[in-house]
């Protein structure tokens, strides 16, 4: 029987072979292809892949700061994740001039709260959408209570999403969200709980792991929530690409033979979902092969 992460392995082996060269937005370049698929079954293990060490801590704080509503990179920089601070300082340089370090920048974004507002703001990205879409008439709209309550009291419905794409707003957004489309599915005769993720762009080195991480638990937490056992999760690219200066370190990974998934442990007695905490969530028997280092385009 095929490992589950096999289906990574085999995704990067077509981009580096037959993916579709292309200058992209950043410079950089990109091996892609148009279009991808992969399944897990999450009663098989939790897809937190092996044949590189994924910080699955960061990736975690990541998605509950999403689910949290966030907007702002102070929130993530006081629990020491860095990964979203590239943008903003990005274009406080381009407006003030001013070439600070990001060690420096982090800094003022921690001890100034003006400073924080202004220049550690995002904009409308994925938590303010996912918890605070803003309709026609003013109202803010929560997508995820909404997920919620259809999943207890309406779970046969069609319609347990929720999107990022907010055509109104895109402008306004440090980075257009990439995982755009979450959807939800009950069996009923199984009790299990199902999840899919639609990304329109992909960043398969760096990137993928991640997604594929948080959407098997955001789906494991629903299920919780909710009553049900966790069941497959679906994940389809659209623009799914390798960039240039990630396809030696994409070799190396394709070497490697994957290991057991490892298991996800949540804390049980949590009454809500937006109450997780990172004490709350746990990976055991988790045994990667060591990290490959990377460089991230922007």
């Amino acid at each position: 029987m095929q490992h589950p992460e096999q289906q990574y392995l085999d995704l990067l082996k077509l981009l580096i072979e037959q993916g579709d060269e292309r200058v992209d937005r950043t410079g950089v370049g990109t091996r892609a292809t148009f279009g991808h698929q992969m399944r897990f079954d999450l009663a098989e293990g939790f897809p937190l892949f092996t044949t590189k060490q994924v910080f699955w801590k960061t990736a975690f704080r990541e998605m509950l700061w999403m689910l949290a509503g966030g907007d702002n990179i102070r929130e993530l920089l006081q629990q020491n994740v860095r990964i979203w601070t590239d943008w903003p300082l990005a274009r406080y340089r381009r407006e003030t001039g001013d070439s600070i370090s990001q060690d420096d920048f982090e800094a003022r974004i921690l001890a100034d709260d003006a400073f924080a507002e202004q220049w550690g703001n995002l904009g409308p990205v994925y938590g303010k959408q996912w918890r605070r879409w803003t309709g026609p008439d003013g109202r803010e709209i929560d997508q995820v209570q909404q997920v919620i309550d259809d999943l207890r009291n309406n779970p046969t419905s069609r319609r347990i999403l929720w999107d990022g794409w907010n055509v109104g707003e895109l402008s306004s957004m440090a980075l257009p969200p990439c995982h755009k489309h979450y959807q939800f599915y009950v069996n009923q005769s199984q009790g299990t709980l199902h999840g899919a993720m639609v990304q329109r762009s992909a960043d398969s080195f760096l990137g993928l792991a991640w997604n594929i991480a948080n959407l098997a638990l955001i789906t494991h937490l629903l299920a919780v929530q909710t009553g049900y056992r966790a069941g497959e999760i679906v994940w389809f690219g659209m623009d799914v690409h390798l960039y240039l200066n990630h396809i030696e370190q994409a070799r190396v990974q394709i070497s490697r033979q994957p290991r057991a998934l490892p298991t996800l442990v949540i804390e049980s007695g949590i009454n809500s979902l937006f109450d997780y905490r990172m004490e709350h969530l746990q990976i055991e028997n988790y045994t990667p092969h060591p990290h490959i280092a990377a460089d991230v385009a922007v």
